[in-house]
């Protein structure tokens, strides 16, 4: 009797060994890791946006839509609460990327407007400043890289079979990843035109 309890404790916990439980818990943590070194980076640009706004004010001052349109666009990203949380709800992950998008955008016109007046482009503190912003944007690119994978790492044990049966008894879910707004768009290539003029 006593080596029938023993065996069949000893088949419970080779099942339970390979139920997958501690690799959701290891996954879950990397993904969290890896989301708050992407609300990092974000932090990061967005404590720059207000210097890059308030220099390029002083040479730009009749630019002020674009201006207001990043400050904005600031605003609305600093207004999103980005909590743990935030990667298991997929309406409010999307929201936040909207946000970001949005903030990119008005970044990139900005940077535009800038390139129209040479007294700026020569300025040492805005090159300084446009240069902190490129390599911030990069930061931010290796850090949504990083948070993809461990997401898709995630995913994948949770919906892999035997694991999945672990998931569905603790209620794991995939978690959200980033995507792309309009896919369409940016797989046409960019049009490089000089400005060739005719003689």
């Amino acid at each position: 009797m006593r080596i029938r309890i023993l065996a069949v404790l000893a088949v419970l916990l080779s099942l339970l060994s390979g139920c997958g439980y501690n690799s959701f818990q290891t996954g879950d943590e990397a993904v969290k890791s890896a989301w708050s070194e992407v609300v990092n980076q974000y932090q990061r640009r967005a404590d720059l946006v207000p210097n890059l706004v308030s220099t390029v004010q002083g040479y730009a001052a009749h630019e002020k839509d674009v201006l207001t349109q990043v400050t904005q666009a600031r605003a609305q990203v600093g207004g999103i609460q980005a909590t743990p949380e935030l990667i298991n709800n997929p309406e409010a992950f999307a929201k936040f990327q909207q946000a970001q998008a949005g903030l990119s955008s008005a970044l990139s016109r900005l940077l535009v407007v800038a390139e129209n007046y040479p007294n700026l482009k020569a300025d040492a503190s805005f090159r300084d400043l446009q240069a902190q912003l490129e390599g911030t944007e990069n930061r931010i690119t290796v850090a949504r890289n990083r948070y993809i994978k461990s997401v898709e790492a995630y995913n994948v044990s949770v919906r892999t079979f035997p694991n999945n049966l672990t998931a569905m008894v603790f209620g794991y879910q995939i978690k959200p990843n980033f995507s792309v707004e309009n896919e369409k768009a940016i797989s046409v290539a960019p049009k490089v035109d000089f400005g060739s003029t005719k003689k």
